[in-house]
């Protein structure tokens, strides 16, 4: 991220509400207007598929997420295409938090390829937290998704990027915990990781899989993952 889009992101969080809304609004169109200038030009894939991305997270921004839903998902082909995973479940992302009919299949989707891929771990953590916060907290799926939210901040990150990162996923887990089997210590906690299973990353990460598949159904899957397996990095 480059030091005006740090800026621009500060100011949105900053900017009383109706100010943050005219910042959205004005971004929106600009994206918009180079979206137009870029297709006048013949718009090469990957660009155009990155400003509907952005044109869409703009328009959730302002609650008009049935308008985001159809460039971020046409965005989301391309990138998936490109093998841009990341970007692809950047996409994910905004068809999960557009609130639409298919929002969840979305979010199945993002989640699988943030675990698969390496992408960047602080979007995984937070494709993982939203299951955490759709699922009971009595189900294990939300013990699951946190520990591997966890998992993943302690393999893909170092220095002081993975103490922030994991101090961050050890309070998902630690709520939970609470959550869940009424957990209010560390030896209660290690207690409850080991009945759930949680220590071992091969018993853990399969039941993920589960999980996924209970929120995407086989008939609903909108790539093959047997052939994007074949493109983890070795």
């Amino acid at each position: 991220m480059t030091t005006d889009e740090n800026t621009d992101e500060l100011l949105i969080q900053s900017s009383e509400p109706d100010q943050s809304k005219d910042y959205v609004e004005k971004y929106l169109q600009e994206k918009q207007q180079a979206l137009i200038e870029l297709g006048a030009g013949g718009a090469d894939g990957t660009e155009k598929a990155n400003l509907q991305l952005d044109i869409a997270e703009a328009l959730v921004g302002l609650n008009r997420g049935d308008e985001a839903w159809e460039g971020a998902r046409e965005a989301f082909d391309v990138l998936l295409a490109q093998k841009d995973w990341e970007g692809a479940t950047k996409c994910c992302d905004v068809l999960y938090q557009s609130g639409q009919p298919a929002s969840l299949v979305a979010l199945g989707h993002g989640v699988w390829l943030a675990v698969t891929f390496p992408i960047d771990p602080q979007l995984s953590v937070n494709m993982l937290s939203y299951i955490v916060d759709e699922t009971p907290a009595k189900a294990d799926g939300s013990a699951i998704a946190a520990i591997a939210a966890h998992y993943i901040a302690d393999m893909r990150t170092e220095g002081k990027a993975r103490e922030s990162l994991t101090f961050l996923t050890k309070e998902m887990v630690a709520n939970v915990a609470r959550e869940h089997g009424e957990v209010e210590d560390q030896q209660a906690l290690s207690a409850w990781m080991e009945k759930m299973g949680l220590h071992d990353p091969e018993e853990f990460l399969p039941r993920l899989s589960l999980v996924i598949g209970a929120i995407v159904p086989a008939d609903q899957w909108w790539y093959d993952r047997d052939r994007l397996r074949a493109n983890i990095p070795e």
